[in-house]
C-alpha cells in the first residue's frame, strides 16, 4: 500500500497543479479594461439589412423631472423599484438606424452631432458618402445634430425626407438649430404626409404629439416588418409601459399619449419587432400588452433576429 506523503506526491507529479496555482498567483493581475459597449447591431428584416448604431449615451439626473410628471412621487418610486430602476438618474441612449434596401442606404435620424454619428456609422462598416437618403423622424436637436459637419452637409450624396407638418412647424419657430442644420437642406428635401413612402417598403406614419409633426416609419420586406418609432416612447418603463405618464419633452402631452397607445397597440397586435431611438441599446425589441398597471411591455430582442 502506498502512503500519500508530500514526498510521494511531489515524486509522482500529483502536486503539480497546486504548484501551478501558486506560480499563477505570483504573476501580475490582468489590467482593468474599463466599461465597454457594442456600438452597432445588424440584422435582417426580409431583404432589408438593418443596423442600429449607438450615437451616444448619457445619464440624466432626477428622472421624475422628465417622466411621470403627472403621477405622485410614491407611485413613480414604486414602479421604479419594481423594475430595478434608480430614481436618482436615468441613462439616455441615442440610436440612429441604417436600412440597406439593396439599392439605397437610408439613415433614420442623425444623432447629437456629426462626430459621434460618423464614428458609429464607420464602426458599423459604412461611410458618410454611402448614405443615399436621410430621414428625419422629427427635428429635435438630438435627431438633427449630425446633419452638418463644420458648416457643411455631413452626408454629401444624400437626399432628405421629412414630414410636411414637422417642417412647417419648425420653419416658423425661429429655432437656431433648425436654421443652421435643416433649412439649408430644403432644396434637397422631400416632404411627406401620413402614409407617404420614402422608398418602396418604407412608409411614414403620423404619430404627432412629441413634436407637432413627429413621424414613425414602417418597414415591409419579403413578408417581414419592423417599426422605427423614434421618440414615440422615450423609456421602456416610464413611457412605453405607461403611455399616459407625461414626458417633459412632449410638446402636446395628450396627443403624445394618444399616439403611444395607437402605435404601440399596432406593433403589439402585429407582433413585429421595433426600434426605439431612446430604448436601451441596441434599441431593438418587441411590444407586448402589459399587465397590472402597465398598458404595454417592452421585450428586448433576445436572438430572434440572429438568423
Amino acid at each position: 500500500m502506498t502512503h500519500l506523503t508530500r514526498r510521494n506526491l511531489l515524486a509522482t507529479g500529483t502536486a503539480l497543479p497546486f504548484a501551478g496555482l501558486a506560480a499563477g498567483a505570483a504573476r501580475a493581475e490582468a489590467p482593468m479594461q474599463g466599461a465597454s459597449f457594442a456600438t452597432h447591431r445588424r440584422f435582417m428584416i426580409g431583404d432589408f439589412e438593418v443596423t442600429t448604431i449607438l450615437g451616444g449615451t448619457t445619464p440624466r439626473e432626477e428622472p421624475q423631472s422628465i417622466f411621470g410628471m403627472n403621477v405622485s412621487e410614491e407611485e413613480f418610486n414604486e414602479v421604479s423599484r419594481a423594475n430595478f430602476l434608480s430614481t436618482e438618474a436615468a441613462q439616455f441612449f441615442f440610436t440612429p438606424t441604417l436600412v440597406n434596401t439593396g439599392s439605397e442606404l437610408i439613415l433614420f435620424d442623425t444623432g447629437l452631432n456629426a462626430a459621434a454619428t460618423l464614428a458609429a456609422i464607420e464602426g458599423a462598416g459604412y461611410t458618410a458618402d454611402q448614405v443615399d437618403i436621410v430621414v428625419l423622424t422629427h427635428m429635435h436637436g438630438d435627431h438633427i445634430g449630425g446633419l452638418m459637419n463644420e458648416g457643411a452637409p455631413t452626408f454629401t450624396n444624400a437626399r432628405y425626407v421629412a414630414g410636411q407638418v414637422e417642417w412647417d412647424h419648425w420653419a416658423g419657430a425661429e429655432n437656431e438649430r433648425f436654421e443652421s442644420n435643416v433649412r439649408p437642406l430644403a432644396d434637397q428635401t422631400t416632404f411627406i404626409d401620413d402614409g407617404g413612402d420614402v422608398v418602396s417598403g418604407v412608409t411614414g406614419m403620423a404619430a404627432f404629439g412629441h413634436t407637432p409633426g413627429h413621424m414613425v416609419y414602417r418597414l415591409d420586406s419579403a413578408g417581414a416588418g419592423l417599426v422605427i418609432f423614434a421618440d414615440l416612447a422615450n423609456h421602456p418603463v416610464w413611457s412605453l409601459a405607461r403611455p399616459d405618464w407625461e414626458v417633459r419633452f412632449d410638446a402636446d402631452k395628450e396627443a403624445a399619449a394618444a399616439s403611444r397607445r395607437n402605435v404601440l397597440g399596432m406593433i403589439a397586435a402585429d407582433r413585429v419587432p421595433a426600434v426605439g431611438y431612446h430604448m436601451p441599446f441596441p434599441a431593438l425589441g418587441y411590444v407586448d400588452t402589459g399587465n397590472d398597471d402597465a398598458a404595454f411591455r417592452w421585450v428586448p430582442e433576445s436572438g430572434q433576429l440572429m438568423g
